[in-house]
């Protein structure tokens, strides 16, 4: 790391620690990390635990670049600020907001079928006249005929554009999740980046 980078680092902590230095600030593990937490700010000394994302601890003190915190089970420890973040987790809000588009999914499907169930009722059936009425007849030229001048032309360079993007987004996936696999093998199951 750049001392230009470590400098910005240690003003941006301070900046902090002097904002909300005051105990008990619910902060979390970031996104795809273990963390260990050591028995001493400088990383140094036994490991008192190791987080996972989205597990909470309670701030008790910052000091440069580490933070002492508190964990559940009531340890205490110091593990570096960058790891831990004053927002909630997103999968469990992930999590919630899926539980909530099923639940009105469900609630729109109810609501159409009753719709089509009242639609059904106030429809009168139809005279027996109607029933009998010729149909149209057949359009010349059947399948395979050239469509009118007059008729709109369909647009297809969206369809395609759309298909190139999902195909782009499926193989930025795809080599996503080889080159996760490939570093989990390699540091043993930890998500190094």
């Amino acid at each position: 790391m750049s001392t230009r980078r470590r400098r910005a680092l240690a003003l941006l902590v301070a900046a902090a620690a002097a904002a909300g230095a005051a105990g008990g600030e619910p902060l979390y593990v970031v996104e795809q990390v273990v963390v260990s937490v050591n028995a001493n700010a400088d990383g140094s000394g036994e490991r008192v635990a190791s987080l996972k994302s989205g597990e909470r601890v309670e701030l008790i003190e910052r000091a440069g670049e580490a933070v002492h915190v508190r964990l559940a089970d009531g340890k205490e420890g110091w593990l570096r600020a960058i790891y831990l973040s004053g927002d909630a987790p997103l999968r469990p809000r992930l999590a919630q907001s899926e539980a909530e588009v099923t639940r009105l999914q469900a609630q729109v499907a109810r609501l159409e079928g009753q719709l089509a169930a009242a639609g059904n009722a106030r429809r009168d059936p139809q005279p027996p006249a109607a029933a009998a009425a010729p149909a149209d007849p057949p359009a010349p030229g059947g399948l395979f005929a050239p469509p009118p001048e007059d008729a709109p032309r369909a647009v297809v360079w969206p369809w395609v554009l759309l298909a190139l993007l999902a195909g782009l987004a499926a193989g930025f996936v795809l080599g996503w999740r080889i080159l996760d696999r490939n570093i989990r093998r390699k540091y043993g199951g930890l998500r190094i980046y």
